[in-house]
């Protein structure tokens, strides 16, 4: 007979780190060709002038200058349009 309660299998008990998300350079500051300005999952913001997309939906400084955010309408596949952020370096 058993002296130990049944220990059965451990479920959910792995954890992983944070992946660091969220804006990096805010409006305003100034940034070099390069910089991060943007890590994101999904395009919840949009590359503009000044910037680009990587693989991984991070958006990059293309080139030096002052970091800027403006809202603008973006049409959807189903023809509806949405306000998203629009990432800007000038």
């Amino acid at each position: 007979m058993s002296h130990v309660k049944a220990g059965g299998s451990a479920k959910n008990v792995h954890d992983s780190p944070g992946q660091r998300l969220g804006i990096k350079a805010w409006g305003g500051q100034t940034v070099k060709a390069g910089d991060i300005i943007v890590r994101q999952v999904g395009m919840t913001k949009r590359a503009g002038a000044g910037t680009f997309l990587s693989r991984n939906f991070t958006i990059h400084a293309a080139k030096d200058g002052v970091v800027q955010f403006k809202q603008r309408r973006v049409k959807k596949f189903s023809g509806r349009s949405m306000p998203r952020t629009e990432v800007i370096v000038e």
